[in-house]
Formats: structure tokens, C-alpha cells, sequence
């Protein structure tokens, strides 16, 4: 008879920039972790994110026999594309069965999997900033409504990349206006130009940022960000009304598809809104305001959340609450 001991789940959390994979028991025995490169299909194409997989669950089962794993979960962004990419779908499937894997995976978006790291709750709610921003509605641990997450060009309102866009936006109209650059945006014109924040506020500075910021991808704003939160920190007014407007726009994100009144949890998730950042303080009050009944818990571990809800449909499991105590670290 397989006990909780013997029985191993697997769950990865794949993003852009990085794979992680989590090999635990039922009873909460962390057997390897695994770490690789950006695994986002839609990013890096299917072959090279399987790479990345395959590489995170060797790392991950090292020791552990992969006969003994009943289930997994992938969660990444982009689920739905995946599944609908009978190539990607395949490659995916290669990777798995050469890690020695016979048992099945599910794929699950990364929303879902950000949730399940804060919380066991079947419903509540979702809120993620980091380069981009998605709020999601969640059932029967099933993303429902969706808000946001339209990427840079339509949406993804509060973000990163949008922090990044607006701090340059005002480094532009303070040229514009003759003005030298201020605590906010000096650094952030150092940070384009290398020109140090005492620049002559000429059309030709205005010129050469602009040519930076479009001959890069526009995603790259988004390492902006962290110079307007450094600013806000420091009580610098542009930065500081920017991370209020953000903190606004991700609460009516949330607004779009959660109830008012509503008790449920909200999980927040993205490097934004999980650090001690004065963006995380804005939207928590805003949240604290609006759903004053509703717990607050922060994104945690994703691969131990997708293992979680790997393990949760297993025979035997009849308190997936408890399950996720133990397969679950609390985040901090």
C-alpha cells in the first residue's frame, strides 16, 4: 500500500526569465528543487522552453526515483496557447518522458499558480504586478474572470513596464520644458543615456531619449521600474504620485471582476506587490478599503503550489487545506 511518504508530486513554475521545480512527498517532504532559464513558450519558442523544463525536473528528481512521482503540474504564462500548439503540446510531452516521467501533467496559467502559493481557498481573487499586470477571479481553484493582462501595448495598466513608461514620459516633458531632470527623473535619464542628471535639458538630450527607448523592446521599460519605487521610497513627488496612480489602477483592475462586499481572499503576486515596496503598501490599503473583510496573504513558492495542485486530486487526499499546509512554505 502507497503511503503519503512514498507518494511524490512534481509542480514547475515557469516564466520568462526562469524555471523553477519543486519534487515533494504528500506529507510535505521537500525531495529536490530545480532551477533553469526562461521556459515561456510564447517568449522562446517551444523546443528551448522544453530544454528548460527537461533541465529543472532532472535537477529537481535527482536521487528520486521518477517512478514513484503519481502527478504534476506546470503552470506558465500563456497556458492556453500551449495547449491549443499540438508542437508545443509534443515537446512539452518529450521533455517529461525523458525526465523518466510515465505518471500525467497538468498546465494551468501562471495566475492560478501564483494563487494556490497564497492561499488553499477554492475562490477568491488574484492581483499581480511585476513587468506586466493581470487581476483574475478564481472558482473551484479554476481561473474564472480575467482583467488586464492585455501586455504593454493595450494594457497591463499599474505595471512595471508601465511605471518605466511614465517615469520617461516625465523626463520628457520636464525637457521639454527646459527644465534639468529632477530625483526621479535624473536617474532615470542616467539609466537611458548614461548622461548624468545635471544634462543640458536640450532637444538634443530629448532627441537621444528618445531614440534609446524606441530602438529597444518596449518590454525593457520595465527595469525602470525599480528606480521610481527607490524614489517613492525616498518621498520624491513625481515618483510618489506615480505609485499611488499604479496602486489605484490595479485596484480597479481587481474592481472589474471582483464583488463588492466580497470575504473571499486576495492574493497578491508579482516582484511589485510581494516586496516590502511602497507600491505593496498602496494597493494593500486600497484593498484594506474596499474589502475590508477580505484576508490579504502575499505569492509564495509556485512550484510548491503547482505540486500542491498536482497532489490535491489524488486518491486518498481528503483535505487538500491540510495538504497545502504542508506542501505550501508560508510566504513572508
Amino acid at each position: 500500500m502507497r503511503t503519503m511518504s512514498d507518494t511524490v508530486v512534481v509542480g514547475l513554475d515557469i516564466g520568462g526569465t526562469s524555471t523553477r521545480a519543486a519534487a515533494v512527498t504528500l506529507d510535505g517532504v521537500r525531495l529536490g528543487t530545480g532551477r533553469a532559464g526562461g521556459g515561456n513558450p510564447t517568449s522562446h519558442g517551444a523546443e528551448r522552453a522544453a530544454g528548460e523544463l527537461l533541465a529543472a525536473l532532472r535537477a529537481a528528481l535527482t536521487g528520486v526515483d521518477p517512478g514513484r512521482v503519481r502527478a504534476g503540474t506546470i503552470g506558465l504564462a500563456g497556458a492556453g496557447r500551449l495547449l491549443a500548439d499540438p508542437q508545443g503540446r509534443a515537446a512539452f510531452d518529450r521533455a517529461w518522458s525523458d525526465a523518466g516521467l510515465r505518471c500525467p501533467y497538468a498546465v494551468h496559467g501562471d495566475a492560478l499558480v501564483a494563487y494556490a502559493s497564497g492561499t488553499a481557498s477554492p475562490d477568491g481573487t488574484v492581483l499581480i504586478a511585476g513587468t506586466g499586470a493581470i487581476a483574475a477571479q478564481v472558482h473551484e481553484l479554476r481561473l474564472d474572470r480575467v482583467a488586464d493582462g492585455h501586455g504593454w501595448l493595450l494594457g497591463d495598466a499599474g505595471s512595471g513596464f508601465w511605471l518605466g513608461r511614465e517615469a520617461v514620459r516625465r523626463l520628457l516633458s520636464d525637457l521639454d520644458r527646459g527644465q534639468r531632470p529632477g530625483d526621479l527623473t535624473g536617474p532615470v535619464l542616467a539609466e537611458l543615456t548614461g548622461s548624468p542628471a545635471v544634462a543640458d535639458p536640450s532637444r538634443a538630450t530629448v532627441d537621444a531619449v528618445v531614440q534609446v527607448v524606441t530602438r529597444r523592446p518596449p518590454v525593457e521599460l520595465a527595469r525602470l521600474a525599480p528606480l521610481v519605487v527607490t524614489a517613492a521610497r525616498a518621498g520624491e513627488p513625481v515618483a510618489t504620485a506615480l505609485v499611488a496612480e499604479a496602486a489605484t489602477l490595479l485596484v480597479e483592475s481587481a474592481g472589474r471582476i471582483r464583488p463588492a462586499g466580497a470575504t473571499d481572499p486576495v492574493v497578491l503576486g508579482g516582484g511589485l506587490l510581494t516586496g516590502d515596496t511602497p507600491l505593496a503598501d498602496a494597493v494593500r490599503a486600497e484593498l484594506a478599503r474596499r474589502w475590508p473583510d477580505a484576508p490579504l496573504h502575499a505569492a509564495g513558492d509556485g512550484a510548491a503550489a503547482a505540486a500542491w495542485l498536482a497532489a490535491r486530486d489524488l486518491p486518498g487526499v481528503t483535505d487538500p487545506a491540510a495538504l497545502h499546509a504542508r506542501l505550501v512554505p508560508a510566504a513572508t
